[in-house]
């Protein structure tokens, strides 16, 4: 069973940078590929940015582009998102997931970290 725990979140002023982490319990990280997510108060949750399996591709959502970089480390079974130029819209929980190799679903979740952004 694939267990994943996200750390980094905090209180940062608006422009700072904070960085997130997601350790994932499974010896076999390279079958999945992961992603993060945020929902803010009162919104659904959203896609931020996604990394597969060897890092070679990520994607992101268009309002952190450039701002946001998605990265991992296979052998430390850890994936990260770097933020920076952080804008009070930024406030939300982050969620990290995990899905199997090509599947479109994400079947696994962290239990979210609080980002807060002050202007």
């Amino acid at each position: 069973q694939l267990q994943l725990v996200e750390s980094g979140g905090g209180l940062v002023q608006a422009g700072g940078s904070l960085r997130l982490s997601c350790a994932a319990s499974i010896r076999t990280f390279t079958n999945y590929a992961m992603g993060w997510f945020r929902q803010a108060p009162g919104k659904e949750r959203e896609f931020v940015a996604s990394i597969t399996w060897s890092g070679s591709n990520t994607r992101y959502e268009d309002s952190v582009k450039g701002r946001f970089t998605i990265s991992r480390d296979n052998a430390k079974n850890t994936v990260y998102l770097q933020m920076s130029s952080l804008k009070p819209e930024d406030t939300a929980v982050y969620y990290c997931a995990a899905r199997y190799r090509s599947l479109a679903t994400y079947h696994y979740w962290g239990q979210g970290t609080q980002v807060t952004v002050s202007s």
